[in-house]
């Protein structure tokens, strides 16, 4: 994956992104507000910390039933999926605050949820947000070869079922972050060079992974083991039922944006070049979901709201549905796609009917 070969088309004749920014700047600048957040998402922060942690807490410290023990930690599982949409996502991006620190604060919450700051830009600042869609680029596409997102990956025959199975594989997201894929990128990425700012040295980098896992693991798993008065599977089992539905959560949310039917996964051409600007490729390999509905769009942190997201990542989720109207707007205008789905029951219909076509037999060429 030579990331240094591929670049995005120049012709833009109709000034499609220049017009778009500046309308965008307009409404922030007419309305005296700030693209970042605001005292909404100060609260929410707010609930979803307290929906991951205290059932911790509770845990520690209340003797209960094994089924409300069980309860707590599929509460926390909620918790932690939606602390990462809302808080660490916009803190990752910059959007969270005018302030540097705290955007890097509350991007460090990662370390809670089984993550690593730098490989998470990495993947998702740099790799995705940049290739988004591009099959060998953006990582998001890849699943080994258990799943096949692209007509562009291998074909293997028992992926016909994957539109089956598929489901189940979803809710591992971070129990493997916690587990294996922190260790596998952090290898692939300092061996590239890659980073999202400056690149820190390979040594501090692994140092913080070894350390931060350490003390993930002693939190979540080491402590219940001596304060909750149950055997060592109890907590085990507890542990991979919260990171199972939070990976459940993510995975579906992240996959209603890219993999459904309507979205391209285009390939560069001979020279590596794509066939248009970066902007303009985010409205077709990019699609919305279910914006009309608030809890949705509460609860995800703005990630049904994904051509906005795409095209201004440093603005904060919480001014997406306004902006939103505008950037409809513009690429109706200029003859451009804007791929929406009306609910999120169609998004997810929408993306497992790609994971059926992507698993039948590539007809012979």
């Amino acid at each position: 994956m030579n990331t240094q070969s591929l670049r995005f088309s120049r012709a833009d004749k109709a000034k499609f992104f220049r017009t778009l920014n500046k309308r965008v700047n307009d409404y922030f600048k007419d309305n005296n507000i700030k693209r970042t957040g605001n005292w909404k998402l100060y609260l929410k922060s707010a609930i979803m910390f307290s929906i991951f942690l205290a059932p911790y807490f509770v845990l520690l410290t209340i003797d209960m039933p094994n089924w409300a023990q069980l309860l707590l930690t599929v509460v926390m599982g909620v918790g932690m999926a939606g602390l990462g949409m809302n808080v660490m996502h916009d803190g990752n991006h910059g959007s969270f605050s005018t302030k540097k620190w705290v955007n890097k604060l509350m991007g460090s919450s990662i370390y809670i949820l089984a993550g690593n700051v730098y490989n998470w830009q990495v993947q998702h600042n740099v790799l995705h947000h940049t290739y988004t869609n591009i099959h060998g680029h953006d990582e998001d596409l890849e699943a080994g070869r258990v799943l096949r997102f692209s007509k562009h990956a291998k074909w293997y025959k028992y992926q016909k079922y994957q539109h089956y199975y598929s489901v189940l594989l979803y809710g591992l997201l971070t129990f493997n972050w916690a587990i294996t894929t922190d260790f596998m990128q952090m290898r692939r990425y300092l061996k590239r060079k890659l980073s999202y700012g400056e690149l820190q040295s390979p040594a501090k980098q692994w140092s913080v992974l070894v350390i931060t896992k350490l003390i993930y693991l002693t939190v979540w798993i080491v402590l219940p083991l001596i304060f909750i008065d149950v055997v060592w599977w109890k907590v085990l089992l507890g542990f991979f039922v919260m990171h199972y539905v939070a990976g459940l959560i993510l995975s579906v949310v992240f996959q209603l944006a890219h993999v459904v039917e309507d979205t391209a996964m285009p390939l560069p051409d001979e020279s590596g070049t794509m066939k248009n600007t970066w902007a303009i490729h985010q409205l077709f390999t990019t699609a919305n979901f279910g914006t009309k509905n608030k809890i949705v769009n509460w609860f995800t942190g703005g990630l049904n709201h994904q051509v906005e997201h795409h095209i201004f990542p440093h603005i904060s989720h919480v001014h997406y549905t306004k902006i939103s109207k505008i950037v409809k707007e513009t690429a109706s205008e200029f003859n451009l796609p804007y791929i929406e789905y009306k609910t999120t029951r169609k998004a997810i219909i929408a993306h497992f009917k790609h994971l059926k076509e992507m698993g039948m037999k590539p007809a012979l060429a």
